[in-house]
């Protein structure tokens, strides 16, 4: 029986194009042969309407509020998971054995300190610098260090680079912290997991033992499942993009760390956390509430609704309960900009017209309020979304790598500027 095809007619001339269907979700029309064939593009800003690649990882149902990594929904991942396990998971496409977890568990720890010279990197950096622009430029200069791990042809190499990134980004982003705050870096310890050692890189000092409390070590880990991958958003699509030119995998990160650092993408929790502190007290909130729904109002309230997700993000269920277990643990009740979020996501859950609107708390909502209470600054919420979706990032990168159809990406464009004239020298200008 013959494949699915679409017609397309353009200027009278029809054409047929071939229509692909994936495992689940909905099918797609092929137009890689449409400008041969007619001498036409399509015109797709945001490439909203446009499947860029083939993938296995991550499927998104945005209308069912469904998120699947390798067909495993988020909420099992991440109620009964750890953080590696779904590593682990994006990296090799399967659940790991025992036996393979304890031997991924140990590969990732024992990579987890970084060249003692990139210590002299952050010394160039000023103590004010955004903990996000060095970033950029430790995870960049990976590649100066790591010789071993840039031949993107070598399959040992690509998993070497791929490790060593998942293990050192925990190591770098603390060292951003200390460096930003003015404190020694703290070095990893290799008998703490992956949560707890980052925690304790960040929030130990030399002078005393610091325990890390086992609650928020749990809600640090959910964190890094729940932003671990998201399909084709605009830093992944930027990873491959770098990665499809053959760049070496750590400037590829740099590059999604880069496009994370957007307002609209990576910075949303920084923003709800400073709508919330704009906001100040509980009795403001109706102020707010009715600029919100003021159409003519340009104000917006952060941290609620989704673009992908149309009924609710199933990632902010299980991070609402995080953060009402960490808040109970902290016993941070009084903080009057918590006291903000709470009476806020109440509003959100019960006034029709946010019902209505489909305007929910959304995970950067829950996740802004819970690094908050965990004692991160705002300018740290990002670095840690970088963190987390490292293993995204890198296992995207690596199956575009083996992808026998992936090309260098290259994008067309609807001209509209000036149409062919002739240079007139300046002297009758």
């Amino acid at each position: 029986m013959a494949g699915k095809s679409a017609t397309v007619t353009v200027n009278d001339k029809s054409v047929e194009l071939p229509v692909r269907s994936g495992s689940i979700g909905p099918e797609v029309v092929d137009i890689g042969t449409l400008y041969k064939q007619t001498g036409q593009f399509t015109y797709d800003p945001g490439f909203t309407s446009t499947a860029s690649c083939e993938s296995k990882i991550t499927y998104i149902d945005g209308d069912e509020g469904i998120l699947l990594h390798r067909g495993f929904p988020i909420e099992q991942l991440a109620e009964q998971g750890d953080f590696l396990e779904v590593c682990y998971l994006l990296l090799y496409g399967e659940l790991p054995t025992k036996t393979q977890k304890i031997d991924f568990d140990h590969r990732v720890t024992h990579h987890t300190m970084v060249h003692e010279q990139m210590s002299r990197f952050f010394t160039g950096f000023r103590r004010d610098a955004h903990p996000m622009a060095v970033m950029c430029g430790c995870v960049g200069a990976l590649s100066a260090f790591y010789h071993d791990s840039t031949d993107i042809t070598d399959p040992h190499q690509r998993m070497v680079a791929s490790l060593r990134m998942i293990a050192k980004m925990p190591t770098l982003a603390a060292m951003a912290y200390k460096y930003h705050i003015g404190q020694p870096f703290v070095y990893p310890k290799n008998d703490l997991d992956y949560a707890s050692n980052f925690l304790h890189m960040c929030f130990a000092v030399p002078c005393e033992d610091y325990k890390v409390n086992p609650v928020l070590a749990r809600a640090m880990d959910r964190i890094f499942i729940l932003h671990a991958d998201h399909e084709q958003n605009a830093s992944t699509s930027t990873v491959r993009l770098a990665g499809s030119s053959g760049a070496n995998p750590f400037a590829c990160i740099a590059a999604g760390i880069a496009c994370l650092w957007g307002p609209a993408h990576g910075g949303a929790n920084e923003a709800a956390l400073n709508m919330l502190a704009e906001i100040g007290t509980v009795d403001r909130i109706p102020e707010y509430v009715a600029k919100a729904k003021d159409k003519n109002d340009p104000f917006r309230l952060m941290g609620f609704g989704h673009r992908v997700y149309k009924n609710y993000d199933p990632r902010a269920k299980i991070m609402q309960k995080t953060t009402h277990e960490v808040l109970a643990e902290l016993g941070h009740k009084d903080d009057p900009l918590l006291q903000v979020a709470m009476e806020l996501e109440r509003i959100a859950l019960t006034d029709p017209y946010f019902i209505e609107k489909k305007l929910y708390p959304n995970i950067d909502f829950y996740s802004g309020i819970t690094l908050k209470a965990l004692g991160f600054p705002t300018t740290m919420f990002t670095v840690l979304f970088a963190l987390a979706r490292t293993v995204g990032w890198i296992a995207q990168w690596n199956e575009m790598i083996e992808d026998p159809e992936q090309r260098i990406g290259r994008p067309r464009q609807l001209y509209v500027g000036e149409p062919k004239r002739d240079y007139i020298p300046v002297s009758k200008r």
